[in-house]
């Protein structure tokens, strides 16, 4: 975070950088998930890489500036440990909330189209939220809750490396690729989220637009998502505090 930047300008960053997110990772779920679109069952890698240039792209914009936080577990870890002021959070999470409903919506709209011709609940249900592949809530958290403390600290880790002290885009290309590895590698299970505005804004947006063969919003799942990486956010960024911070 940069003070030297007003509120309202950071705020407005964390709206962007979270819809570039979803733009990006959600879009490329579609890519692969909807009928008729050039990417149909393009497979799990694309969507790897794309959530990879989805945290990479608003990090690079913004960690400057807002920290290109884009994530209320990240934000409310921050503050936890002293490390981001709480007068703040509250707008920071909301414009996070905000910027992954209206992502999704653009998804949603420039994706009408194949929206219609895709009949498979869990195809479209995909393009929005997580699910565990497993149908299991406990499978889910473990993974969410495992990924995201990976995701907190190593992120922590990597910004404040010696090694990046003088080339903090660096830093933030290598979140990038952070992601794109975690998604890589423990997205078998749920997804992953690792992100409580991630799967919870994109959810509402599916509940409430009426798409075709759209299904349940599988609101039994839906704590699992956010619950998980919000206490991942206090242990992953108090043991990067403890160890190296």
């Amino acid at each position: 975070m940069n003070p030297s930047y007003d509120l309202w300008t950071r705020v407005a960053c964390e709206f962007i950088g979270t819809a570039i997110l979803i733009i990006l990772g959600n879009g490329t779920v579609a890519n692969v998930h909807l009928k008729g679109s050039k990417g149909y069952r393009g497979g799990w890698s694309l969507i790897a890489m794309g959530y990879g240039f989805g945290v990479m792209i608003p990090a690079v914009m913004f960690g400057g500036i807002s920290g290109a936080q884009i994530n209320p577990a990240f934000t409310i870890g921050l503050a936890t440990w002293g490390l981001f002021p709480w007068s703040n959070v509250a707008p920071y999470v909301v414009a996070q909330m905000l910027g992954a409903m209206a992502g999704q919506a653009a998804i949603v709209v420039t994706h009408a189209p194949y929206y219609r011709q895709t009949d498979d609940p869990a195809d479209i249900l995909a393009t929005f939220s997580t699910v565990n592949a497993a149908h299991s809530r406990l499978n889910g958290f473990a993974n969410e809750l495992l990924g995201s403390v990976v995701l907190f600290s190593c992120a922590l880790a990597i910004v404040h490396s010696p090694l990046t002290t003088n080339e903090p885009g660096v830093a933030h290309v290598t979140v990038g690729f952070l992601v794109w590895g975690l998604v890589a590698g423990l997205g078998g299970p749920t997804g992953p989220a690792l992100n409580p505005a991630r799967d919870l804004g994109p959810r509402i947006v599916h509940a409430l637009w009426p798409l075709a063969h759209k299904g349940s919003s599988d609101w039994r799942y839906s704590w699992v998502p956010v619950a998980a990486p919000l206490l991942a956010g206090v242990i992953g960024v108090g043991g990067w505090k403890l160890l190296l911070g």
